[in-house]
């Protein structure tokens, strides 16, 4: 398949035995998250109208960047003020444009930007709701398409974010609600001379967006990779605990969770080169169809760490169940020792008389009981006795770890 253009290598993550520092902490706090975002859940209304503009309460403020650009010139910009970008936009209708709108606690502006850009109601409420899988819809002057932005967190965590994006003849409109996101590649892209998303069409654009989300799925996976491998050389060393298992089964369902973001984002791209060439050419369906190797990619990723947890479940029990085994071994190599001195002690504490009430001698009756030596000659014979087990247990291997 055909690499992308201008790519920028992403970086990688190192493997690290840190991941597990302060891990206690990370899992209290990663229970905190998913606490409010269950709660976030349940406060979405129900049965409200289609078409509802609603902006959580955890929004940031938007702030508006602008980058235009031709083939021989780009300018970047922040806006203070929407209606400076708006009348740039539209006295700069010869330069194609990236909107991008990081925030949404602004609900009059966000009611704006959709009856500016010609937004369906429904899709605006797909944007402010935050929480859509990755698809695509066709709008009036291009294509809508969502996309799930990964990172693999220090809570030990997949954090996803939604990066909505609108095509248009000459622009770009994208929406997420972070200051901070993976697209820094694509901005280098465009500050570049030789940049091919300069010298195409939006559409281009879009799928540059596209292919870094992509991209940034396998840091992700790699990050996962590398904490997986960090457990499993916990349990070779003999370190594994309860906690340990705790650890595996969140990270299973990360990778669940993961796998859940990327099929939506395969068959997302599957529908982009269904569609007609007039709307997507085939010179952009070509760059499309990287893409889709790289979900491809990603979910074959995914279905091997899924099943690397699950190896490490059978690895956790297999060790707890040979701790437990070497735990009774030595429990058995004791009593195996003191059954017989059990024995000994037990028949010489039986109470029969050497001296019968009438003053006779009873010979068979324990004759060591005045034998001056009979206790020191006791406590050889059990030390032989104990000297003896020890040998065979030796010789049959049952006092070695392995």
């Amino acid at each position: 398949m055909m690499p992308a253009p201008d790519s920028t290598p992403l970086p990688t993550t190192p493997p690290s035995a840190s991941l597990l520092e302060d891990e206690d902490d990370q899992l209290h706090s990663r229970g905190l998250a998913d606490h409010d975002a269950t709660r976030q859940a349940k406060e979405q209304l129900v049965g409200q109208r289609p078409g509802t503009l609603v902006v959580r309460e955890d929004s940031l403020p938007p702030r508006l960047f602008m980058t235009s650009y031709d083939d021989n010139h780009v300018e970047e910009r922040e806006y203070q003020s929407y209606d400076q970008l708006l009348a740039y936009f539209r006295q700069r209708s010869d330069l194609r444009h990236w909107i991008d709108v990081r925030g949404y606690d602004d609900l009059p502006l966000m009611q704006r930007l959709q009856e500016d850009f010609r937004i369906h109601p429904l899709q605006m409420e797909d944007v402010l709701g935050d929480f859509q899988r990755a698809k695509l819809e066709e709008t009036e002057d291009g294509l809508f398409l969502v996309s799930r932005m990964t990172e693999f967190t220090r809570l030990l965590d997949i954090d996803d974010d939604q990066l909505s994006i609108f095509t248009g003849p000459n622009y770009v409109l994208t929406f997420q609600d972070d200051y901070e996101d993976c697209l820094d590649a694509v901005r280098q892209r465009l500050r570049s001379s030789r940049s091919s998303i300069r010298r195409r069409s939006s559409l281009y654009l879009a799928y540059a967006l596209t292919d870094v989300v992509l991209d940034h799925y396998y840091p992700t996976m790699a990050a996962i990779g590398d904490y997986l491998e960090v457990l499993e050389e916990r349990i070779f060393q003999g370190r594994s605990d309860r906690r340990v298992l705790n650890r595996i089964l969140h990270i299973k369902k990360d990778i669940v969770r993961f796998r859940r973001l990327v099929y939506p984002e395969r068959d997302k791209i599957a529908e982009i080169l269904r569609l007609p060439d007039e709307e997507v050419p085939e010179e952009i369906k070509v760059f499309f169809r990287d893409c889709y190797d790289h979900a491809i990619q990603a979910l074959d990723l995914a279905e091997s760490y899924r099943e690397t947890v699950s190896s490490l479940i059978d690895l956790y029990m297999s060790d707890q169940s040979n701790r437990a085994n070497e735990v009774m071994k030595v429990l058995t190599i004791i009593s195996s020792i003191f059954i017989p001195l059990s024995f000994v002690v037990g028949l010489y504490g039986m109470n029969f008389q050497r001296e019968g009430p009438d003053g006779r001698i009873n010979y068979l009756n324990m004759p060591e009981l005045y034998s001056p030596w009979g206790y020191p000659v006791l406590l050889l014979v059990l030390l032989l006795i104990v000297i003896g087990q020890l040998t065979y247990f030796y010789r049959k291997g049952w006092l070695s770890k392995r």
